[in-house]
This record gives structure tokens, C-alpha cells and sequence, in this order.
């Protein structure tokens, strides 16, 4: 009924060895998260635990073959890469060629974008450390999400949902909104088509590497709706909405916005408080098409035959939005529920009238204003090769380097954080999750963690014969009010499975 829920969100990162164009990128991001792997992880590093991994289960009630399978769609086998997990509960892994964070668990939108920027810092940390080892040459990490060569890698969203509610409805109601939120959170994009051979300027840099609407794969045929069932959590009782249509955003007001707004048309979905009908025709075609028109005028046919822009699609959510939470918090709505829609509404308004207002706020705006900027001065055409560098260069993750870090320090781009925030999440798990439980654990106790996932933490104990597995199925379990406590009281690790198992 509000923006809370228990979500996450997992980024691969570009990769770059400079003077090595035919560098092998998973020897790189692997030489990336092992070089801050032995300069962060005391005592035994604990492996990722696989065991209850299921990525070819899907929504729609079936598993697919593992014959079938791509490759990259094997998440549950171990292929040897780096993988760490951090005492900020997150993991830290080689992702076929990319280096990837994926961060704890949360159940805010504001704690989406802590961890998330802590996730930044510690791939700037990563990289440095990679490169200061003897004969290594410099790695450069980009937070974006294509090579511009017709190659893709995600930003993907994790929301736990009610196992109750029909994944038809999840599809029906979800899928238009995908189509247009991009209007609010797509990163920017030099050229089109998945090569971007084409040229111009569009919004988003995934939506056009979207084939289908409704699908299992992640890396090819890429789906609007995503029906991975995985939920890494009591599965009578929730289900994971793997989300992995959106961009890799810098701008900290866009990712509180993404995942906010998401947050609360997923309460609508399982309150079955949507009663309009928002499908649109050929969703596909209607998301590259709003992608690919940063004026904002490209409208998308809807069934019931009106035509809206994404900017007038997103409306009919946000008027929905604010109808649901009066209706259901009324003078009981938190803060950050108020804030979400508050900072919808405005940004919404201000793309109807004046796109270009938002520069400080909205990733594709603030790169769009800077690309125009050299276009005017040097006169450039859009397929000029000098801004398709400044597209790459907004998105470095060297605060000396990366444009992004450029206008935030010149004040001309609004923070939700301050450094110390981000700088603190980098180590401190959440507290209001099992995250808590898992980083703890990790800080305290390291020598003896054997393993741990999303679901368990196991212990190598003196005198055990076997490893002790300590489940952590529901989400909301272990955190700091619930074991808090409990791990401060024990001074070993075989104190605090005893206390646990009593």
C-alpha cells in the first residue's frame, strides 16, 4: 500500500582495459572484484551458495529444459569466476563479462539508492585496486548499458510480490507502464539501433534491445516482463518480479524515482486497484518508438484507441497513484510514498512543458544538455564519433573522468545523499532485512562463514562434522530489531548458532 517493500537491484558494469582493445573482458572483471576481494575480505572468503538457485523456473508454470537454455541464463552453476559478498550484504561477481553488484536488500526506495551508489564506489575502489597490481594496465568501469556495438548489459530491478497475485495481471498492467516510464528514468542514448549505427539521440539505452513482451531470457530475445520465478524467499508466499528493461541510471533522484513508482504500481497490481485499461498496441515497437523521440511528442496507440505520449501514459499511472494511496493511507502515508509522488507529478508536469528543466534531476536530460552544448559549439552531427565519447564518458565511474561526477561537483546536478551516507553502506548492511543478518555475520565472524546466498548463511564450525546452514527464507527476518541483539551477545560464531538453534 505504499512505496515499502523488500527490493534490490543488480548492475553489470562496462568494462575498458585502455591500450588493449582485445583484452579478454572476464579475465579483467574478474582481476576487478578479486582485487578488491583481497584487499577488503579478512580471514576465509566465503563462497556463493548455488544450491537453491532455480533460474529456468517460470511464472507461467512451467521449467524450461536446460538443454534449451542459453548459457547465460545458468545462474545456479558456479563457472569459477570471482564472487564475493560483502559485509554490506551485497555480492560482488563476474557476470559472464562484466563485473556486477548486486545490492542487499532493502525496503525503501531511498535505500535503493544508498546502496546502489555504495555499489558505485566500491567499482571505483575495485578498479583502482585491479590496476595498481604489477604489470596490470588501467581498467576503466562505466555505469551504462551498451558498448554501442550491438552489445547490451542490464540494469535489472528485483521487487518481492504476493505469490497471490495473477501474473496476468502483473503482465496486462505492467507492461505499459514499462513502456513509458523511460520517459523518467532512461539514461541517454548516441545512436540507434542495438549497433547505434543509426544516428540521432534517444532516451533510453535498453529499448532496443526489447524483442518480445513476455519471455524468460534475459540476455537475448529480451522481454518487457521478465518471468524468471526465482523468488529466493518462501515461494508459497512471494514471488521475485525480476525487472529488466531498465537503464543503468547515475542520477540519484532517477533511481529513487524508477523504483518508487514501480513500487507503487505493484501495489496497485496486488490490491487489484486498477480497473482502466492502459494496454497498448505492439508494446515493442511503442517502447523504441518513445525511446527514440526525446522531444516527447512520439505518442503510442492505446486498445481503446487513444493516442498518449509516454509523458500522458505516465499521468494516467501517477492519477491512479495518488487515488490509491488517498484512498488507502489517507492521513497514514509515509513519508517517502508522499515524497515519490510529490517529485512524479513534478517531474511529469515540467516534461510537458520544459524538458530541458530537468538537467539537474533526469540522467537523459542532463546528457542531452551537454551533448547539445558541444554540438553548438563545435557544430556537430549527431553521428559524429566525438559524441558517442562523451556518452561513454558521462557514465565513467572516475569522479576525475566520468561527466556525471563533473556536474555534481559543479552543483548542477540535485543529490538525494551526501558522501558520508554513501560511504557508510558501503560496509553497514541495511537493518531492516536479512541483509542485516548476512553482513553481520560476515564482519563478525568471517573465518567460519562457510557459504551464503540471498536464503542462508552456513557455518564451518570448530568440532561440526558438517556444515551448519542457517536459513533465512523470509526476508524480513533477521534484521537489526531481530538479531541485532543476539549477534552482539555472542562472541563466536559457534555461540551464535547455538543461541539460534535454541
Amino acid at each position: 500500500m505504499s512505496v515499502r517493500r523488500v527490493m534490490g537491484t543488480e548492475v553489470e558494469y562496462g568494462i575498458s582495459v585502455q591500450g588493449a582493445p582485445t583484452a579478454n573482458p572476464m579475465v579483467a572483471s574478474s582481476q576487478v572484484v578479486n582485487a578488491y576481494a583481497s584487499a577488503t575480505v579478512r580471514a576465509r572468503r566465503a563462497r556463493w551458495d548455488f544450491e537453491e538457485e532455480s533460474p529456468l523456473r517460470d511464472a507461467r508454470g512451467f521449467d524450461m529444459s536446460r538443454q534449451v537454455a542459453d548459457p547465460s541464463q545458468l545462474t545456479d552453476e558456479d563457472l569459477g569466476l570471482a564472487n564475493v559478498i560483502l559485509t554490506n550484504g551485497a555480492r560482488l561477481y563476474v557476470d559472464h563479462a562484466h563485473p556486477e553488484y548486486s545490492t542487499p536488500e532493502v525496503v525503501s526506495p531511498l535505500d535503493i539508492v544508498r546502496w546502489d551508489k555504495a555499489g558505485e564506489q566500491v567499482m571505483l575502489d575495485a578498479a583502482r585496486l585491479a590496476q595498481n597490481l604489477p604489470g596490470n594496465p588501467s581498467i576503466v568501469l562505466y555505469k551504462n548499458n551498451t558498448d554501442n556495438k550491438g552489445a547490451s548489459y542490464g540494469a535489472h530491478e528485483n521487487y518481492l510480490m504476493r505469490r497471490s497475485t495473477a501474473f496476468v495481471d502483473i503482465v496486462r498492467h505492467l507492461t505499459p507502464f514499462f513502456v513509458s516510464r523511460q520517459v523518467i528514468c532512461g539514461a541517454g542514448r548516441v545512436g540507434k539501433g542495438q549497433d547505434g549505427r543509426e544516428q540521432g539521440y534517444q532516451i533510453s539505452q535498453r529499448a532496443d534491445f526489447f524483442e518480445v513482451e513476455v519471455g524468460l531470457e534475459t540476455t537475448l530475445k529480451r522481454p518487457i516482463i521478465n518471468t524468471r520465478d526465482e523468488p529466493h524467499a518462501d515461494p508459497e508466499k512471494y514471488r521475485r518480479l525480476h525487472v529488466i528493461i531498465g537503464d543503468a541510471n547515475l542520477s540519484e533522484i532517477a533511481t529513487y524515482l524508477k523504483v518508487g513508482t514501480t513500487a507503487l504500481v505493484l501495489a496497485m497490481i496486488e490490491d487489484k486497484f486498477i480497473a482502466a485499461d492502459l494496454t497498448v498496441d505492439t508494446p515493442v515497437a511503442s517502447l523504441r518508438a518513445v525511446s527514440h523521440d526525446p522531444t516527447l511528442k512520439q505518442t503510442v496507440t492505446m486498445t481503446d484507441g487513444r493516442k498518449l505520449t509516454g509523458v500522458q501514459l505516465q499521468m494516467e499511472y501517477l492519477d491512479l497513484a495518488r487515488k490509491y494511496v488517498e484512498d488507502r493511507l489517507g492521513a497514514d502515508a509515509d513519508e517517502q510514498t508522499l515524497d515519490v509522488l510529490a517529485r512524479w507529478e513534478d517531474v511529469l508536469n515540467r516534461l510537458e512543458s520544459d524538458p530541458m528543466s530537468l538537467a539537474d534531476q533526469l540522467d537523459w536530460v542532463a546528457k542531452l544538455k551537454l551533448l547539445e552544448q558541444y554540438r553548438s559549439r563545435d557544430g556537430l552531427a549527431w553521428d559524429d564519433a566525438k559524441l558517442q565519447l562523451i556518452d561513454y564518458q558521462y557514465s565513467d565511474v572516475r569522479p576525475e573522468k566520468g561527466l556525471y561526477h563533473r556536474l555534481v561537483k559543479a552543483g548542477r546536478i540535485q543529490r538525494l545523499l551526501n558522501d558520508d551516507e554513501v560511504e557508510r553502506a558501503m560496509t553497514e548492511p541495511p537493518e531492516q532485512t536479512r541483509a542485516y543478518f548476512r553482513g553481520r555475520c560476515l564482519e563478525k565472524y568471517a573465518a567460519h562463514v562457510a557459504a551464503a546466498s540471498w536464503d542462508s548463511v552456513i557455518f564451518d564450525l570448530p568440532g561440526r562434522e558438517s556444515l551448519q546452514r542457517v536459513p533465512t527464507m523470509d526476508p524480513l527476518r533477521g534484521s537489526k530489531a531481530h538479531v541485532g541483539g543476539l549477534i552482539d551477545a555472542s562472541d563466536t560464531a559457534e555461540a551464535l548458532v547455538a543461541a539460534l538453534s535454541r
